[in-house]
């Protein structure tokens, strides 16, 4: 197999793996914890908007329903989640996805937090860093949280990957 064809699948194993255990983590914070999660609906109708050239929302619930947004922030959620594996590996290599460690995967994870503060929530009319929520400090952390959470899931991921022989 071809090093482009491993670095793809890789990077689609490792990037669904990853999302799943955010999913879960979001499940278990919702149901246990009573921290609500993102509402995938919502992030599908900002993108919808984005080919009518709509970037920036006041709210995303006051703009106008998108035909499939759930569908289309699901998607969008994973192939999100798809692309920083895609960010990992290009910066640590096949080797680091061999046999991996903590570190790099956590890293990326922390590093990941930037979009949604700085182009996610500001889109959505949350402002930079959810600074125009009720409770920007709390908002910070749930994604802080989220992506670390994240960062971990890219490395379990990783690892049972890494014992797939390619």
């Amino acid at each position: 197999m071809s090093e482009e064809m491993e670095f793809f699948l890789r990077m689609v194993s490792i990037g669904v793996g990853a999302t799943v255990v955010l999913d879960l983590w979001v499940l278990f914070a919702t149901r246990v914890l009573g921290i609500s999660g993102p509402d995938w609906a919502m992030v599908g109708r900002w993108i919808g908007h984005l080919p009518r050239g709509r970037f920036r929302h006041v709210s995303m619930a006051a703009a106008l329903p998108v035909r499939g947004e759930r569908l289309l922030g699901w998607s969008t959620h994973y192939a999100i989640g798809i692309a920083f594996a895609g960010f990992l590996l290009a910066i640590w290599g096949l080797d680091w996805a061999r046999q991996p460690t903590l570190l790099p995967a956590l890293i990326v994870g922390v590093l990941t937090v930037a979009a949604p503060f700085f182009i996610l929530q500001p889109g959505m009319g949350a402002g930079i860093a959810a600074s125009k929520t009720p409770k920007p400090n709390a908002a910070r952390l749930r994604s802080l949280v989220s992506h670390t959470v994240f960062g971990i899931g890219l490395y379990v991921s990783t690892l049972l990957v890494a014992m797939v022989p390619f």
